[in-house]
């Protein structure tokens, strides 16, 4: 298990670089000056040119690359030329709001998803699970931008169950950063109302983006399910008079969840990287939008530490996935 885990360490180190190398290239070949982005509309062309060679813009790439190389190996990913702050401070502040995002929704759709599978499996080609397919259906085909907005318009604006957007009220004081997580500090710090104003402005941009995850889960479930229900251990268990509940949560379940598994990391991944819609609709402040208005400024230190982050949580996610699956089946832990 060790050497797997090392193996998997050193290789996710050469993709990361690879990563780096190609959105470092692309960010640099896209149309756009950030010297004179930065500098203002009103800057001279000597102001503009005194920050091109502050910043190093004027070098070539591959040198600018090597430098960037360097400075990663010592923790320092650059200056936002947007913000002005550094981008290993804005990324403390804004990842921690996605990271929470993302888990309450793959949360979401785990707890809902996985039974919504076993049930649609249970009452095969019955109501139920027309019902359970009509629901993955459609959360392929929603756009989650679309969904976003009509959440809003009819829980926010019309029932006025929700708020509009946002991590918390305007006016409610924030809890002592610890993790940069809402949730979870408040609960540390001992206030209650705080949690439960940070879960609320949770439910609609979490909803809005889970949809295509439960969807997914609940196809791949209810697909591992149905074939495994038709095997002939199910069959004896049945033969000896298993209930059937126990059967499909039991038996049936521990066999079809590992390519659920695999499924959940792979949308946990996609989640990360596919926040900034739902952000932006909800303006919510995390390393989506951030990384928006970084594309929009063409900024590209903020862009690259955004991927490499996204991309190294995305490894992260899989391995742990892998681990799992090494855990739930003896067949795969004697190969490693």
């Amino acid at each position: 298990m060790g050497q797997l885990i090392f193996r998997r360490l050193v290789f996710m180190i050469f993709m990361l670089i690879g990563l780096m190398a190609i959105v470092f290239a692309i960010s640099n070949i896209a149309p756009g000056d950030p010297a004179r982005l930065a500098a203002g509309p009103d800057a001279t062309n000597e102001m503009v040119e005194r920050l091109r060679v502050e910043r190093g813009l004027d070098k070539p790439i591959i040198i600018r690359f090597g430098v960037y190389l360097s400075n990663l190996a010592v923790g320092d990913l650059g200056t936002s030329l947007h913000t002005r702050r550094a981008v290993v401070d804005d990324l403390a502040r804004y990842f921690p709001a996605t990271l929470e995002l993302v888990l309450f929704s793959i949360a979401f759709a785990v707890l809902l998803g996985v039974p919504l599978g076993m049930a649609g499996a249970a009452f095969q080609n019955k109501i139920p699970d027309h019902s359970i397919r009509f629901l993955a259906v459609s959360g392929v085909a929603l756009p989650m931008f679309w969904l976003g907005l009509m959440l809003q318009w009819y829980l926010s604006l019309e029932l006025d169950l929700f708020p509009l957007g946002g991590r918390l009220g305007i006016m409610t004081p924030r809890p002592e950063t610890v993790t940069g997580m809402l949730t979870v500090d408040s609960l540390l710090s001992g206030n209650f109302d705080t949690f439960r104003e940070s879960v609320w402005h949770l439910v609609l941009p979490s909803l809005a983006l889970s949809l295509p995850a439960l969807a997914s889960i609940i196809r791949v479930n209810r697909a591992e399910m149905l074939e495994t229900l038709n095997k002939d251990y199910i069959l004896n268990a049945r033969a000896q008079g298993i209930g059937p509940l126990r059967i499909v949560t039991t038996y049936a379940l521990k066999n079809a969840i590992l390519p659920t598994l695999a499924m959940i990391g792979l949308r946990f991944g996609w989640m990360l990287g596919g926040t900034v819609l739902v952000e932006g609709v909800f303006d919510y402040p995390g390393v989506g939008l951030y990384a928006t208005k970084a594309a929009v400024s063409s900024d590209f230190e903020p862009i690259i530490a955004v991927t490499l982050v996204l991309g190294a949580s995305f490894m992260l996610v899989n391995l742990l996935i892998d681990l799992t699956y090494a855990l739930l089946d003896p067949r795969v832990r004697s190969q490693i």
